[in-house]
């Protein structure tokens, strides 16, 4: 079964003939269903069919969700590397979930958390969107932040 290049149905014909017909045409014969009774032949470019593929699949970045953790005691320099790091995920257009741990008696003072997860969003409010707020969910608490929409 061949397939010209303008996708019209020339019907079954034999591999020898579909070949000269491909190279009269200066392209390229690509079987595209191996499998099918008789297998599917397309007239093409082959190699602005693999340009256009590549060029498909990089395009495409599938969203997902990166952790940050922090603690209450974190020193300023290491917060703002960590925030950092935090705007490249998200100018990659992933989501970050900022989360602070706990230890011990730091459970005592859940404000020194909360604290640290405020800076963090002082320091992003430029680019960040709060899609979950902070919240203690047993030993920590976590906030998760999306990329604001662009203008």
């Amino acid at each position: 079964m061949l397939i010209d290049d303008q996708g019209e149905q020339l019907g079954t014909m034999p591999t020898t003939e579909a070949r000269r017909m491909a190279e009269e045409g200066g392209m390229d014969l690509v079987e595209v269903a191996p499998m099918a009774r008789p297998p599917v032949c397309k007239i093409m470019d082959y190699g602005k069919f693999k340009y256009q593929l590549k060029k498909k699949k990089k395009h495409t970045h599938q969203a997902t969700t990166k952790e940050v953790r922090v603690r209450p005691k974190i020193d300023p320099h290491d917060l703002e590397i960590k925030v950092a790091r935090a705007r490249r995920f998200l100018e990659e257009g992933d989501k970050v979930q900022f989360t602070c741990l706990f230890r011990g008696r730091e459970m005592a003072h859940k404000e020194l958390g909360m604290e640290v997860l405020n800076r963090a969003l002082q320091e992003l409010q430029d680019v960040v969107k709060i899609e979950r707020p902070a919240r203690l969910e047993g030993r920590r608490i976590t906030m998760l932040v999306t990329r604001k929409a662009k203008k």
